[in-house]
């Protein structure tokens, strides 16, 4: 199988810049850590980076800087690339039937979680502290625990771009997102 090389897959930098007054990411963080990841993945290394890193990263916000969904959606793509030459790998190291095994495990897990009662599935911040609103991630839960019980359509794109807004005693968002990262990480898995 011939992998197409990173640079094909994300657009040169520059991005646009954030428009207006809209804060964008801030340009010299971008290009380095997109530098890094082009150097990683040309380095043709398991383990260099990896597409949960990519998945990962931050980046100051700034007056000027790149266009967030742009720079967003050059990441994914990234991390794509990343997460299919770590199928590759696993696939040469564990064999078909393990990989698929450690996976299907990872998506047990997630499912066992979202199989949970709908406002229970995650821990929650205290009445004072805010968290992510409980209905938003309840309905998010069911669309993914859809994909992988039953296969309904869901992308890792629409997970990735998921944002919840906030509330008080709301879902624990550290937890939420490790489950998000883990159902992004099954998708690619998969492919």
């Amino acid at each position: 199988m011939t992998e197409t090389p990173i640079h094909d897959r994300v657009s040169a930098t520059p991005f646009p810049e954030a428009s207006g007054r809209s804060k964008g990411y801030e340009k010299r963080a971008v290009d380095a850590f997109l530098a890094q990841a082009r150097e990683a993945f040309e380095a043709d290394a398991e383990g260099v980076l990896r597409s949960s890193e990519i998945r990962a990263a931050a980046f100051p916000l700034v007056r000027g800087g790149y266009a967030v969904a742009a720079v967003d959606a050059a990441l994914g793509r990234v991390e794509d690339a990343f997460a299919a030459r770590e199928r590759e790998f696993a696939l040469s190291r564990l064999g078909a039937r393990a990989w698929v095994a450690e996976t299907r495990d990872t998506a047990q897990v997630v499912l066992d979680r979202l199989g949970r009662p709908r406002g229970e599935r995650f821990d929650r911040v205290g009445l004072l502290r805010y968290g992510y609103r409980v209905d938003e991630v309840d309905v998010v839960a069911d669309r993914v625990a859809g994909y992988l019980a039953a296969g309904h359509p869901v992308t890792p794109e629409q997970v990735r771009a998921v944002a919840f807004r906030m509330q008080r005693g709301g879902y624990r968002e550290a937890q939420v997102d490790a489950v998000l990262d883990a159902v992004v990480e099954v998708m690619l898995a998969v492919g």
